[in-house]
């Protein structure tokens, strides 16, 4: 007896369903393995460095030769991102970053491992990280609908932080087993990212213009023309610049909190439990109205968050204030991500989010500079005090420079 014609129909649309999402479920698996192994990675990197040299200094360069590379190399990349494959592109970068793990596990079984080489390793993956986040962060639009962007982006930002959960952690216990398992593991979950990168398809429609250096400074422009984009990013820029403790982590696990590598790996994973957390709170309630007062106080929350570790003697209060940093950090991220994608255009969305991640990377490469460098003079408290206490500052001032930003209702 043949099948009823609409039950026939919902299941040819169920089919269809999962064809349309398979490319950015792996697309999802590729970033998750991707950040997972990148995280045990810099747990592994920055032990190492503090243990070579107990130096607060040496912890901020190997943020400053990152966001080094970074800075040199990101706005060209972002005009490869969009030239190119970005999945290709994507997959590129994981094959990169195998060979890096590969070569810090070799150093570390001969007892070669040295300064240089940490800071070599540094300057490299802060040059794969260029070409990385552009491709990946102008993938999404073209995987999903635009009324679905915000929960994709959402259910990204989940899996992303449950990976930079689960990385440390995963880091800082296999470290008791010795570096070069770290660095092993770590190499197995960047073969397997590349692997899914590669199977990520879309329709690439490569940029019409030719390349010159005018091209590659359009995406500075749109931005700085689009002052609602330009409120948001530089807002998330200052705020982790300043408010970001993550560098000092190994000082406060050993000399504060008086924990070990494992504790280490749960101080570097607690904002991103919060982050998951807010990230599928966001996928079941989306913002809706107030989106720009919603970001402004998410990032005083974030320097509030941030003040309390500060001044935090006790271990498990410090993973609750980096935990709650995470969570607002998570609303200012998914909103940022929702302005830059829906007001930009396809053909121009690899330059965008390539000045998307010098913010981004110099909020976080720098950030680690900065906070190393205060903690070097002054002391780790006093860094990471200072340092929410200009986030909320910052916070404030956005409300009157940025009224666009502060007015704004909806996300489209």
């Amino acid at each position: 007896m043949p099948e009823p014609a609409p039950a026939s129909g919902v299941a040819a649309s169920a089919q269809s369903s999962l064809r349309q999402q398979r490319p950015f479920v792996y697309f999802s698996l590729a970033r998750f393995g991707g950040t997972l192994a990148n995280q045990m990675l810099m747990v592994a990197l920055a032990w190492n460095m503090y243990g070579l040299t107990s130096s607060a200094w040496d912890l901020g360069l190997v943020g400053l030769f990152q966001f080094g590379a970074a800075l040199l190399l990101t706005l060209p990349a972002g005009h490869v991102a969009d030239r190119v494959h970005r999945s290709r592109l994507f997959a590129a970068c994981m094959v990169v970053q195998v060979g890096v793990a590969s070569a810090l596990m070799a150093a570390a079984a001969e007892g070669l491992t040295s300064r240089n080489l940490l800071l070599g390793m540094s300057l490299l993956l802060g040059g794969v990280r260029a070409f990385q986040m552009p491709s990946q962060q102008a993938l999404i639009p073209q995987l999903v609908r635009p009324d679905q962007l915000q929960r994709a982006l959402s259910v990204n930002s989940a899996a992303l932080q449950a990976a930079i959960i689960g990385g440390p952690a995963l880091g800082g216990a296999l470290y008791a087993h010795g570096v070069t398992t770290v660095y092993a593991v770590a190499c197995s979950f960047f073969v397997g990212a590349s692997i899914c990168a590669l199977r990520v398809r879309y329709a690439h429609e490569p940029a019409s213009s030719s390349a010159s250096w005018h091209s590659v400074f359009d995406g500075v422009r749109f931005v700085w023309n689009q002052k609602i984009i330009l409120g948001a990013t530089t807002l998330d820029l200052f705020a982790v610049l300043l408010g970001g403790a993550t560098a000092l982590l190994p000082i406060y696990a050993r000399d504060i909190l008086h924990t070990g590598p494992a504790g280490l790996g749960l101080l570097r994973g607690a904002p991103a439990a919060g982050s998951l957390c807010m990230s599928l709170a966001l996928v079941r309630w989306p913002l809706q109205r107030h989106v720009g007062k919603k970001l402004l106080w998410a990032v005083a929350l974030f320097g509030m968050a941030t003040l309390v570790f500060g001044v935090s003697e006790s271990f498990y209060l410090s993973l609750g204030a980096l935990a709650i940093s995470g969570a607002a950090d998570t609303i200012s991220v998914v909103t940022r991500s929702n302005l830059v994608q829906l007001e930009t255009p396809n053909h121009m969305r690899g330059r965008v989010a390539a000045v998307n991640s010098i913010f981004i990377g110099a909020s976080n490469q720098l950030g680690e500079f900065e906070s190393g460098s205060v903690a070097a003079l002054w002391g780790p408290e006093a860094s990471v005090v200072s340092g929410g206490i200009g986030t909320i500052l910052i916070a404030a001032l956005w409300f009157r420079w940025f009224p666009g930003l502060a007015r704004r209702d909806r996300m489209g």
